[in-house]
């Protein structure tokens, strides 16, 4: 019998809901994995097992009952510790926050409950979700569950490290430069970033900025338009969502039940570097060889990108601004309680001057206005998710790629970033491994706004990559995982140096 926490979130909620499986059951394997294997990977790094299973308990009366069942009934998710769950600590990956434990759900994991999904556990960041790499020293480092040695990337890394793991079916995660994608794409699951103000936030200290996104996480692109069905919703509070009447321009049956589409009938561009990031060779002989195997399922496949002119420069201000928003005056009153990539954050962030400001704000208009123009001839982008292939996570951010050096601790991420400077939705897809064995994630960018369009298109190059043993979603040996040293033994273990 296939074990339970191998089900994708879709296929578990059927069973539940046809009462094959019970909720309680589902949990426990679920359990079982993380006893088994987060030693190795330290990803979920704080929970409480019994409450865990009294959720469960409760969820099965439900389904015995005979009652309405919610969208997530009965499946255990992971939430990024980057937002609360009661009972629970949010630390947000900082020293300054260890002892801090919350006192309320945070919106997303309200809802999450209200449709019957069960808490798992929290999983881990790095220090307030800066950077590529899941490492703090609150926790530690996540190691790759298909290499613990190796990065799980970030800022969603113990999220996707969980997935990978078969801990939980669902997970959440949040994105500014690619902290859904990239872990993702490292972890061989899937990560979906939304357009501005689909899934709210309230997390954001300058709410009209669109970079710091929330998401799902989820092991297929269906199981992310299930989770995205729950999170997405009205609320006012988030000055990026348009409430009309209390109602959004969308539905979530939007997400909930994808439409079926046809990918030959789409135009869609190709690009290895969007003409500006440092993509290494690894990854974009990968790229090629993916889209040389996708080309014949995709008649209207052209090599082409928007004008990315300004992109490094762009993300850095806004980037450097939104930080000083939320964190200077916490530096400069413990400077000694923040790891370097912060501190980097800080010291850029005051480098630049009111005119930098003005300009960065001024090209990122027009840059939007030249990927809106790009999407008139343009359904669809697809591109290599990361920059890289995953290294050692000892390694705290690439210094260069293949000779090239880094301008900065976050260079790295500007496959992901491109779109972020736009705010297109964007989801990386697990599509087989690269030349060293690891995986390799595929982004695939819609239309701002277009969220059910660009996951309806996701699903259909999943199904196509699915049937293919070289493109199909990576997984991992979970009993060989199991007997790998845990990462906690590896020097270097807690902290940044």
């Amino acid at each position: 019998m296939r074990d339970l926490a191998e089900l994708t979130a879709t296929e578990a909620r059927r069973l539940i809901g046809r009462r094959h499986i019970s909720p309680v059951e589902l949990v426990e394997a679920c359990l079982a994995r993380v006893e088994a294997l987060n030693p190795v990977v330290n990803a979920v790094v704080a929970m409480k097992q019994d409450e865990v299973r009294a959720e469960a308990r409760l969820s099965e009366k439900r389904v015995m009952a005979g009652e309405p069942l919610g969208a997530v009934e009965g499946l255990p998710f992971g939430v990024k510790d980057m937002i609360n769950v009661t009972g629970l600590p949010t630390t947000f990956g900082s020293i300054l926050y260890r002892d801090n434990i919350a006192m309320m759900d945070d919106p997303i994991v309200a809802a999450m409950r209200a449709e019957g999904g069960v808490v798992l556990g929290k999983t881990n960041n790095p220090e307030f979700s800066l950077g590529g790499n899941t490492r703090n020293a609150v926790y530690g480092a996540t190691g790759n569950p298909h290499d613990p040695t190796k990065n799980a990337a970030g800022s969603s890394g113990g999220s996707a490290a969980a997935l990978a793991c078969g801990m939980a079916p669902l997970c959440t995660g949040s994105d500014t430069g690619g902290s859904l994608r990239n872990p993702a794409a490292f972890c061989g699951v899937v990560g979906f970033r939304p357009s501005p103000g689909v899934v709210p936030g309230n997390g954001r200290s300058v709410g009209l900025f669109h970079f710091s996104i929330s998401g799902p996480m989820a092991r297929s692109t269906e199981d992310i338009g299930l989770m995205l069905s729950v999170m997405a919703r009205a609320d006012r509070a988030d000055p990026l969502t348009c409430v009309v009447e209390g109602r959004t321009f969308w539905s979530p049956d939007d997400f909930a039940r994808l439409r079926v589409t046809d990918p030959g009938r789409w135009r869609v561009a190709f690009t290895e570097d969007f003409g500006f990031t440092m993509t290494e060779s690894i990854i974009r002989r990968a790229f090629a060889e993916r889209i040389r195997a996708l080309a014949p399922m995709l008649p209207k496949l052209a090599e082409a990108h928007p004008d990315c002119t300004g992109a490094d420069r762009i993300f850095s201000v806004v980037r450097g601004l939104s930080m000083l928003s939320s964190h200077l005056d916490g530096v400069r009153r413990s400077p000694e309680s923040y790891g370097p990539n912060m501190h980097a954050n800080i010291e850029e962030g005051l480098s630049f001057s009111a005119e930098d400001v003005a300009r960065a704000l001024t090209d990122q208009t027009s840059y939007y206005r030249r990927w809106q123009s790009f999407f008139e001839e343009h359904d669809f982008i697809l591109s290599p998710a990361v920059t890289i292939s995953p290294r050692d996570w000892h390694e705290l951010y690439p210094t260069e790629i293949d000779g090239k050096l880094s301008e900065s601790y976050y260079q790295w991420l500007s496959l992901a970033y491109a779109s972020t400077l736009a705010g297109h939705p964007s989801i990386t897809l697990p599509v087989g491994r690269d030349e060293r064995g690891m995986p390799f994630g595929l982004q695939i960018i819609g239309r701002r706004n277009e969220d059910a369009a660009l996951l309806s298109f996701a699903r259909e190059i999943e199904a196509i990559c699915s049937a293919d043993p070289f493109l199909s979603a990576p997984r991992i040996d979970a009993a060989k995982l199991a007997r790998h040293p845990p990462v906690s033994e590896m020097p270097g273990f807690l902290g940044f140096d």
